[in-house]
C-alpha cells in the first residue's frame, strides 16, 4: 500500500519515510513514530492500517541520522543496537518528525502516534507549541513519567502496560495523576503489547488500545 519518500529536515538532513495513502480523499493525517527497531515491518503495517482507516499516514526513518535502511530484530541484540542508535539519533529526532508533519500538513489536521521511543516523542511533540499537531497518542513512552511537568498544547492519549519492566507502574500512575487532561489507560500487559511481531504482544490489550485510539483520533482530527 505504501511507498518511500525523501524528506528534508530544517537543518537540511535528508531522511526517508514510509507513506501510505487512503483509497479516497484523506480524513486527516497521522505521523507514526517508530520504536527503537526502525521503520520495520510492524511500523509499516501500523502505517498501512491508518491509511486503510482513511488517513494519510507517514512513518519517518529516525535512524537515517546514523545509517540508512536500519531495521532491527525483536531480540536482545536488536534492543542493544536500538538503544545505541536512539542515543545517537535522539537529539535530532523531533526535527525529523517535524519534517514528516510538514509533509502531510496539506491533508488537514495532523496527529502523531508513537510507540516506545516514539511514544516518548509523541508526548514531547505534544508539549511543543511550534509542532502544529492537533492530537498525540503515546504507546508505552518511557519518558512520560520524567516529563510529567510539561504542558500539552493538544489533546493527548497515553497507553501503559502495568507489567512494563521499562516503565514502572508507579511512574506511569504518577504521570496520569500529574496530567489529568491526558486520557491515560492501563493494561494487564507488558512493554510492546501492541506489536504482534514480538513476544510481549497481548491481543486483548492491543485491540482495546487500538479501539480507544481510533475513537480519540476520530474526535480530534476527524
Amino acid at each position: 500500500m505504501g511507498e518511500t519518500v525523501v524528506l528534508t529536515a530544517a537543518d537540511g538532513h535528508k531522511l526517508s519515510a514510509y507513506v501510505a495513502m487512503p483509497g479516497s480523499k484523506p480524513i486527516a493525517a497521522i505521523v507514526v513514530i517508530q520504536e527503537i527497531f526502525g521503520v520495520n515491518e510492524h511500523i509499516r503495517e501500523v502505517t498501512d492500517r491508518f491509511a486503510a482507516a482513511g488517513y494519510v499516514a507517514i512513518a519517518p526513518a529516525l535512524f537515517d541520522r546514523v545509517g540508512n535502511g536500519i531495521e532491527l530484530a525483536y531480540d536482545s541484540d536488536g534492543v542493544a543496537k536500538g538503544r545505541d542508535l536512539k542515543t545517537k539519533a535522539d537529539n535530532n529526532s523531533e526535527a525529523d518528525v517535524m519534517a514528516a508533519i510538514a509533509h502531510v500538513a496539506s491533508s488537514g489536521k495532523v496527529a502523531v502516534v508513537g510507540f516506545c521511543w516514539g511514544g516518548s516523542l509523541a508526548w514531547r511533540l505534544a508539549t511543543r507549541a511550534d509542532s502544529s499537531i492537533d492530537a498525540a497518542v503515546s504507546y508505552y513512552g518511557g519518558e512520560l513519567p520524567s516529563l510529567a511537568s510539561r504542558t500539552a498544547h493538544c489533546p493527548v492519549m497515553a497507553h501503559f502496560g502495568i507489567h512494563d519492566a521499562s516503565i514502572p507502574e508507579a511512574g506511569a500512575r504518577e504521570f496520569a495523576a500529574a496530567q489529568p487532561d491526558v486520557a491515560s489507560y492501563f493494561y494487564d500487559a507488558g512493554h510492546g503489547f501492541n506489536c504482534d511481531h514480538r513476544g510481549q504482544y497481548d491481543a486483548a490489550a492491543a485491540e482495546e488500545a487500538w479501539s480507544r485510539t481510533s475513537t480519540f483520533l476520530s474526535g480530534t482530527i476527524g
